[in-house]
């Protein structure tokens, strides 16, 4: 079978699992992971290997531009220092903490040979940066403090760049490439800072065009462009093509879309990438289950279960120490919160595609490749699937989320009078006899009464109750607008200028009103 019919399989495969996933109520990325690991074990689809080109030419500038494009540059620049403390030194600490631990405890294993330093800090830097894809969804969903999420996003953001390089540093290290101290510094500067440059080139040029566009599909061109343009021409240079595309992504989406001629071109554009997001995540998480030596994985799962331990604990160290860095400041957050960005820093693609880079002729990559793989499965799984639990029994979950319960609670309520109603006009029509139309009475009204007790005796903010009901009932007057306004257009009672410009008003109202429900 061909590459791209086993592509075109995998699709269909992901959005069968998207489905599932959602009716499931699980993280969409673990699925996929889940159903990955069944299909290769199965051998059922000769799926094409991951290569470095491939993740670097095709994925990581398309996810990474995507996220940027979403995150607000006036709330990070609130919040500069913890984020760069939690993405410059947090990843070197992740890094030797980790790397510390795999020294130490492949002296006893008898599996395998023992670590040095120089490939142990290889490892470390693979699985130092975090993906908190799936979390994200689920702190949405929730009602997570926007703040946090902010904080999980931004860092997962740039610490792609940031362990991306020291990953190559260690990488010279090992082949003796690397001078001094000062060299490694003065080279990790070098790297991070013309990519961030370059990719602040790209968008500024990206923006200045969308300025002066008024075509959706164009705009799009456009954020291509620029998002695989700005990776690749950093990667020429010999700078981080992730940073090129994550100042790209931050500019475009701060000030390029704010300077276009129609909100309903942001809103397409903006719709396009995240169906890219989805589309590049369903492939690369489904091909890492194809990837993993579940084998191997087996035969050193001792080792695999004391390197994911030590990237737990190295991240604890990094997010606590953070908090008490930052509590005597106004940049203090809720230790709460640390414990939340502990156990949401999940691994995810970025470390299994610096594993994969690894060259062949490398001593010991099955094995840095196999405990990357065993780290990534075990944080997705573990962390991933409590995360909710978790953010129960911490209390960080929000009025929002009680709130979605009081609404569900009212909608069953309505459901079940309007079957109490149906009972009753059926039998005044002779469509129900008496004995029956009894018993359905009775079983509905228990139902009933038990929606009744629920709903008195859930806590719920008055004031975010209003404030939840009013914006839905906005968002519906609007949805309804737009449509009774293409009505008046089809009919021909508009001209098609007058309709174009009264349908972008309302695209920048709904527009507005969903980015006030983010908050």
């Amino acid at each position: 079978m061909s590459n791209e019919s086993i592509i075109l399989i995998l699709f269909v495969i992901a959005s069968a699992v998207a489905v599932l996933a959602k009716r499931l109520k699980l993280p969409y990325t673990i699925a996929l992971m889940g159903v990955g690991l069944a299909l290769g074990a199965a051998h059922l689809l000769h799926a094409p290997a991951i290569s470095q080109e491939m993740l670097y030419a095709i994925f990581l500038p398309g996810l990474i531009f995507e996220a940027a494009i979403h995150l607000r540059t006036s709330d990070m620049a609130k919040d500069f220092w913890l984020i760069a403390v939690l993405v410059i030194p947090g990843v070197f600490i992740s890094t030797l903490v980790t790397a510390g631990v795999l020294v130490s405890a492949s002296n006893w294993f008898s599996g395998v040979n023992t670590f040095s330093w120089p490939l142990a800090t290889l490892f470390g830097a693979a699985v130092a940066a975090t993906d908190p894809v799936s979390v994200i969804s689920i702190f949405k969903e929730l009602g997570a403090p926007r703040r946090l999420r902010l904080l999980i996003e931004s860092e997962s953001l740039l610490n792609d760049g940031t362990s991306i390089v020291v990953f190559l540093l260690a990488m010279q290290y090992l082949h003796h490439d690397l001078g001094t101290m000062q060299d490694a510094l003065v080279d990790f500067f070098r790297i991070v800072g013309l990519g961030l440059l370059v990719g602040s080139m790209v968008g500024a040029a990206a923006s200045v065009l969308m300025r002066h566009l008024d075509d959706a599909m164009v705009t799009i061109t456009i954020t291509t462009v620029a998002a695989y343009g700005s990776f690749l021409i950093a990667d020429r240079l010999g700078v981080s093509g992730v940073m090129s595309t994550v100042a790209t992504g931050l500019i475009c989406g701060n000030k390029g879309f704010k300077g276009l001629f129609f909100p309903s071109i942001r809103i397409t554009t903006e719709a396009f990438w995240e169906y890219i997001a989805f589309a590049l995540n369903s492939l690369i998480f489904l091909l890492m289950g194809f990837a993993i030596n579940l084998q191997m994985l087996w035969e050193l799962w001792p080792l695999v279960l004391i390197a994911y331990i030590s990237v737990f604990v190295a991240r604890l160290i990094v997010v606590s120490t953070t908090w008490a860095v930052f509590l005597p400041t106004s940049m203090q957050f809720p230790f709460k919160w640390a414990l939340a960005m502990q156990w949401g820093g999940l691994r995810g693609a970025l470390s299994m595609v610096l594993a994969l880079s690894l060259p062949d002729s490398m001593v010991m990559k099955d094995v840095i490749v196999t405990l990357v793989f065993g780290v990534v499965l075990l944080s997705i799984f573990v962390q991933g699937l409590s995360m909710t639990p978790f953010l129960k029994i911490l209390g960080i979950i929000t009025v929002k989320s009680r709130v979605i319960g009081y609404e569900e609670l009212k909608a069953r309520i309505a459901l079940l009078q309007d079957a109490l109603d149906d009972i009753d006009n059926a039998q005044k029509r002779h469509m129900l006899n008496k004995q029956s139309a009894q018993t359905l009475r009775e079983e509905y009204t228990r139902q009933l009464e038990d929606a009744k007790a629920q709903m008195d005796a859930l806590e719920v903010d008055r004031t975010a109750l209003i404030e939840e009901e009013m914006m839905r009932f906005r968002r519906r007057e609007l949805m309804e607008q737009k449509a009774h306004l293409l009505e008046l257009y089809q009919n021909g009672q508009l001209s098609f200028d007058a309709y174009n410009h009264l349908k972008s008003d309302l695209d920048a109202r709904l527009l507005a009103l969903e980015n006030k429900a983010d908050v």
